[in-house]
């Protein structure tokens, strides 16, 4: 959430930065919300003045016996008209309230200005691709063939877009969960957590879920909770209403959990596979750091990410997303996108951002620099290292020999327990 005097004092500028995002918010209705609530706040502030002063005045007259007929009629009018500001203030407010959670952020002035992902920009490029002298079978064909990927019997137990992996398909998935893990805690710095698979209304609206994305989320029946649509949601409400020390930021935590969307507007896309799914599972990159190091943070993070397509040998590109095809929170995003030989094209794996104080304002989340200084909003980073089912496409995919068989990248070798194939 941007801050509302931020927004005053810098009209032109989000309003340009809106323009960019494609954006629909008209400025001109929290303009005029703002301009009335701050004209019916200062009136009501000079009423209540004015009814304290007459008061007073009220109380030595009468002591001196002389008459307060008038004033106590003036000042029954001043009460009702106090009582009315108050109540047309507690409207305005909640107006406001509601035209504020629907602003977007402003996009960092490093971000690819354009209208959607044609305009994003690839920033590089890294690994080979791999030469193969068959035709590449996608990952579908492959698990069915091999007996490690069952859609037919998830679509009978759940619905469509659900997958049931078997034997080794089912350990390599463990395994790139854990490999993930290992590499982001042992090398990065990361402290690992399991947070809970399912949030309340107030920890998405504190990432920005709610109230616009409602329609992507699975709630539960008969509470307020709902399925978590990332591990972004609980990790970073697990600071929500605190305030952090500041010495020992950045704190930077890593999450595995299941994802559940119900992926709305997504309606024909990606229907094949596990490429867009109900339910998947995914490893999350939360930090927490000072305003002035985010940038650097989200280098270092959308590193971490990539640390993890570099020890798979999967080739990948890394892509700033545009002003466009930003997503609501964020200031400024890296898209990772590997490369699937069936599709002969990169397909995002992951999305590193930074959201600046959005979200942290929002959530309530603030740091004290020092023991003496005013408590400040952090700012909040986040990034998928990575997203799992995708890796595992990826690596059947890229991996698959002519035969029909998926050799194991070497580093998931001992996370399967010797095992260096499947056929």
């Amino acid at each position: 959430m941007l801050d509302r005097t931020f927004i005053r004092e810098n009209i032109d500028r989000v309003r340009m930065a809106l323009g960019n995002r494609h954006s629909d918010v008209d400025l001109s209705q929290f303009q005029n919300l703002d301009a009335c609530e701050r004209t019916f706040r200062k009136e009501a502030e000079e009423l209540r003045a004015k009814r304290n002063s007459v008061s007073e005045q009220i109380g030595r007259l009468t002591r001196q016996g002389q008459d307060t007929t008038i004033l106590r009629k003036e000042m029954r009018e001043v009460g009702d008209r106090i009582k009315y500001l108050e109540e047309e203030l507690v409207r305005l407010e909640a107006s406001l309230s509601q035209f504020l959670h629907s602003i977007p952020n402003v996009p960092n002035s490093s971000v690819p200005i354009g209208p959607d992902e044609s305009a994003n920009q690839v920033i590089r490029r890294v690994g080979e691709l791999r030469a193969m002298e068959f035709a590449p079978k996608d990952h579908v064909e492959l698990g069915a063939r091999l007996g490690i990927l069952d859609i037919e019997r998830a679509t009978k137990i759940t619905g469509a877009r659900f997958a049931n992996y078997w034997g080794l398909g089912a350990r390599l998935e463990r395994a790139l969960i854990t490999f993930m893990l290992d590499v982001h805690t042992r090398e990065h710095g990361y402290q690992e957590v399991l947070p809970p698979f399912m949030v309340n209304d107030q920890a998405l609206f504190g990432t920005g879920q709610l109230p616009k994305f409602a329609a992507d989320l699975f709630k539960i029946e008969g509470f307020n909770y709902y399925l978590v649509p990332t591990a972004e949601v609980p990790v970073t409400n697990l600071y929500r209403d605190e305030v952090l020390e500041g010495e020992k930021l950045p704190v930077k935590l890593t999450a595995y959990t299941p994802c559940f969307r119900s992926e709305a507007g997504s309606y024909g896309k990606d229907t094949r596979g596990l490429i867009r799914q109900h339910q998947f599972n995914k490893v999350e990159l939360v930090c927490f750091c000072r305003p002035e190091d985010s940038y650097d943070e989200l280098e270092k993070l959308t590193a971490a990410a990539e640390t993890i397509l570099q020890r798979l040998e999967l080739p990948y590109q890394v892509v700033a997303l545009s002003t466009g095809d930003l997503g609501f929170a964020s200031a400024k995003t890296y898209d990772l996108e590997v490369w699937l030989p069936s599709q002969r094209r990169y397909r995002e794996i992951s999305s590193c951002s930074n959201f600046e104080d959005f979200q942290a304002r929002r959530a309530n989340i603030r740091f004290r620099p020092d023991p003496q200084s005013k408590a400040r909003l952090v700012h909040t980073l986040n990034g998928s290292g990575l997203a799992v089912g995708r890796t595992w496409v990826a690596v059947v995919e890229n991996y698959q020999q002519g035969d029909g068989s998926v050799k194991i990248p070497e580093v998931l070798v001992s996370y399967m327990d010797g095992t260096r194939e499947i056929r």
